[in-house]
């Protein structure tokens, strides 16, 4: 019996070196967890950074869309309006050139010509107004040039061929006589 009291009891180290072992353990899990932790955090913030970017990147195409849209109500039938100057233009003709027609036509021709006035003013077309005016290359084209005493050079003296706008933008440069 008293071998068993003056021995250590080979178990009881164990419980000791297990506890050891345990804080190692712990110490690692809580160092790996912080790691863990870590990469979480960074994978979060990146994709934090991706969702704002993606983000700022679709308002972006937003603005632009609308902006598009705009435009394109705007303009859109700027090729149609085009194409229709020519027939005011052989309106005007018409009713310039008409000086044997009856009255009653003539007057027509002229309601007709308001009429679509009216139109191209709705649609934001509107004339430019060359007449006293000086040449302006954005917005005339010179097709001749003649001798003027009582006009500065560069100067319009006539107006061949009337220009317009379609909202501020040039839909048809005028077409001018200027001085010299």
């Amino acid at each position: 019996m008293e071998h068993n009291l003056n021995t250590e009891n080979p178990e009881s180290t164990k419980p000791a070196a297990s506890a050891s072992e345990e804080l190692e353990n712990a110490t690692d899990s809580a160092a790996s967890g912080e790691y863990k932790l870590a990469e979480l955090e960074a994978q979060l913030a990146d994709q934090k950074s991706k969702y704002l970017y993606l983000y700022a990147e679709f308002e972006t195409y937003k603005k632009r869309a609308i902006k598009e849209r705009s435009e394109l109500l705007k303009f859109g039938h700027e090729n149609f309006a085009g194409e229709l100057l020519l027939t005011a233009d052989n309106l005007e003709r018409a009713i310039q050139n008409s000086t044997e027609a009856p009255k009653n036509l003539l007057d027509g021709l002229k309601m007709v010509q308001q009429q679509l006035q009216d139109t191209f003013s709705r649609f934001g077309v509107t004339e430019i107004q060359s007449i006293e005016a000086k040449f302006n290359p954005e917005l005339h084209e010179a097709v001749g040039q003649e001798l003027s005493e009582n006009k500065e050079s560069g100067s319009i003296l006539a107006v061949v061929q009337k220009g317009y706008l379609l909202h501020g933008r040039l839909l048809r440069a005028a077409r001018v006589i200027i001085a010299k």
